[in-house]
């Protein structure tokens, strides 16, 4: 683990605020990040919460070249105890200034992305970055922060309008997976990492992917996800879809484990079933990004797709849950009502 250095990071900072943010004089920047909670210290790995600790200060840091480099702008940093999950609602007084500010960083462990706190910013015109598990060594020269926000947002656009245009999904792998679904009437979306332009006012950073909202109740087959391919997890996992929700889960190891009593399949209520919704098709447009043990970073890797369960209320759906997690797939093959858009990872458009 190598800490954040200030003076490294300083222009890719600046140029995240100029390019990404569009931060202007006399505004408002607020800049959010979640430390563990007590039970967080016994349940996660000491990796996981050097990386949490990591990220507090690397938010700190942020928020301190945002104050010394863009004088007349109004800049707060403010901590906040963690959710224990992507997709759960902040604390009331994080919520409120999220609404508040200008300009949102979310610099986190969970991600804010599809919470109503962050959907209310949006409501309010706030532009929000949501940074989930980001890594200082993503501001490198060559990283997935580096890249022609143009060239992105082009390719975003191109297979945003190719989902907004298809019926029928099918996701194949050579490792196993096989999963059909449905979009018709469901839009495709763009997250180019420019927040204000063309009305796009929420987004990841690092960006770079074009993603849609399945629809409920249309998933069949199953998801195979790689070891390494997950946070600290080091064996296969298998999620088995039936009429749109998990209905099995197989392998993975700690990380299987923990999936499998969040999902609670052998429960019928609504929260467990929510937490088993397939809720998103996403395409990677990133041709910086290289990580795939990071989900924010890998789910933007260029050639792959992502696939989510939960949430996807905040992004055209309809089923609305406390978690939403994506997992990555490589050497993808992807057909869009029958035409091949992506072979083994390369595109085909």
């Amino acid at each position: 683990m190598s800490w954040p250095d200030k003076n490294a990071i300083t222009q890719s900072v600046v140029d995240m605020l100029n390019v990404n943010m569009k931060l202007k004089a006399g505004e408002k920047l607020l800049v959010v990040s979640d430390y563990p909670r007590p039970e967080d210290w016994h349940k996660y790995s000491y990796l996981r919460l050097e990386g949490m600790l990591e990220r507090v200060i690397l938010a700190r840091l942020v928020a301190e070249i945002a104050r010394e480099q863009f004088v007349d702008t109004q800049v707060r940093f403010h901590p906040f105890l963690a959710t224990g999950m992507s997709g759960k609602e902040p604390d009331g007084e994080t919520a409120s200034l999220m609404e508040s500010a200008d300009v949102l960083l979310c610099l986190t462990e969970h991600s804010l992305s599809q919470t109503d706190a962050r959907e209310a910013a949006t409501k309010a015109n706030v532009r929000v970055a949501s940074m989930p598990t980001f890594d200082h060594k993503m501001f490198a020269p060559d990283g997935p922060m580096a890249v022609d926000y143009q060239q992105v947002s082009a390719d975003c656009r191109k297979f945003a309008d190719l989902l907004s245009a298809a019926d029928q999904v099918v996701v194949q792998t050579p490792y196993g997976t096989d999963l059909s679904f449905r979009l018709s009437g469901r839009f495709g979306q763009v997250d180019h990492g420019l927040m204000g332009d063309d009305q796009e006012l929420w987004g990841n950073l690092p960006a770079g992917e074009a993603y849609i909202a399945p629809l409920e109740g249309t998933g069949e087959g199953q998801l195979v996800i790689l070891a390494g391919w997950y946070p600290e997890m080091n064996e296969e996992m298998v999620l088995i879809f039936k009429k749109g929700l998990v209905v099995e889960l197989q392998g993975g190891g700690k990380i299987g484990k923990g999936f499998s009593k969040l999902l609670n399949m052998n429960n019928d209520d609504e929260l467990s079933s929510s937490r088993r919704n397939l809720a998103e098709l996403g395409i990677g447009t990133n041709p910086n990004a290289r990580r795939p043990d990071n989900v924010l970073e890998a789910e933007k890797i260029k050639g792959t797709i992502h696939i989510a369960i939960g949430d996807n209320i905040h992004m055209g759906g309809k089923v609305e849950s406390d978690l939403h997690e994506d997992f990555v797939q490589p050497q993808v093959d992807l057909y869009l009502d029958g035409a091949p858009v992506i072979l083994q990872g390369e595109w085909q458009i």
